[in-house]
């Protein structure tokens, strides 16, 4: 009899802006854009983003948080369908061994687009509780990116 196979946490996350598709998309795939908003914390702290976005392509961003630690992460692109879908493999550079999976669906909407964030395949619960915060804090930041007021 095979061992049962043990269920990863998961963290599922939705999200409305009032742009575009493609412009969510870009604030995804530009490195210029990366930098102005991604990571938990003060805009500002990306000190290094870089994208090759392609199946097979390569990413990292590198930032701070507020209490001044250093963190970069990277991952390769498995699907990438421009303006529709963006999976890619979640590494930290501090625990490689523990790589995740990302994929988020733009969704066009009559107002904007709904961004559906699934990151799965956490190594623990605490894992995905502490990701639950910073995606929460980043997402509140790319929202500010997207429609500053």
């Amino acid at each position: 009899m095979a061992a049962p196979t043990r269920e990863r946490p998961e963290l599922r996350l939705e999200r409305h802006y009032p742009v575009s598709p493609e412009k969510v998309w870009r604030a995804w795939t530009d490195p210029q854009a990366l930098v102005e908003w991604f990571g938990p914390g003060e805009p500002g702290s990306v000190t290094h983003a870089e994208t090759d976005v392609r199946m097979g392509g390569y990413f990292r961003v590198e930032f701070h948080t507020p209490d001044g630690e250093q963190h970069s992460v990277s991952g390769y692109y498995l699907d990438v369908t421009p303006h529709r879908r963006l999976q890619f493999s979640w590494a930290w550079r501090s625990t490689p061994e523990r790589e995740s999976l990302v994929t988020i669906d733009f969704v066009k909407t009559p107002t904007g687009t709904r961004m559906n964030f699934v990151h799965t395949q956490f190594f623990d619960q605490a894992a995905r509780d502490g990701h639950e915060g910073g995606w929460t804090q980043t997402f509140e930041k790319l929202a500010q990116h997207l429609h500053p007021s």
